[in-house]
């Protein structure tokens, strides 16, 4: 199966600038936990929930200020829509991620491939395995 089979379509990038209250609002309504960041119609890295904790709560530095760049997590890791998803899956277990931006031949972003496509899409063994590998470092 490809990626392109598996993955959600219609993912947006935010702009590097854009302020951590608009992108929680925006994770919230559209009900995401990453949201890949963009500039100059590159991929430049990716602001996750736990991205916005640990580094926009950081204790020096002021909250409303804050923006895409200062938290996002860099550089960007994606995959191929072409590819296979089981080498994606490779790419999420050897990064122990749980999100891939999806990217096509032209270098444009088209998806997204979160373990929960994984897990609608792989074979039981497939998940079973990148579910053991992102979730290591909590045993």
């Amino acid at each position: 199966m490809k990626v392109s089979e598996a993955m959600h379509r219609g993912a947006n990038w935010i702009a590097p600038d854009a302020l951590l209250s608009d992108i929680a609002e925006r994770m919230r309504k559209e009900d995401v936990g990453a949201l890949p960041v963009g500039e100059n119609d590159r991929l430049v890295g990716m602001v996750t929930d736990r991205d916005i904790v640990l580094r926009g709560f950081d204790g020096q530095s002021d909250l409303l200020q804050l923006t895409a760049r200062d938290v996002m997590s860099e550089p960007i890791i994606y995959c191929h829509a072409n590819e296979e998803l089981e080498d994606a899956v490779i790419i999420m277990e050897s990064k122990r991620i749980r999100r891939l931006p999806v990217i096509d031949d032209n270098h444009r972003m088209v998806g997204m491939l979160s373990l929960g496509d994984v897990a609608a899409r792989a074979s039981t063994s497939v998940l079973a395995q990148t579910l053991r590998a992102v979730t290591a470092h909590h045993t």
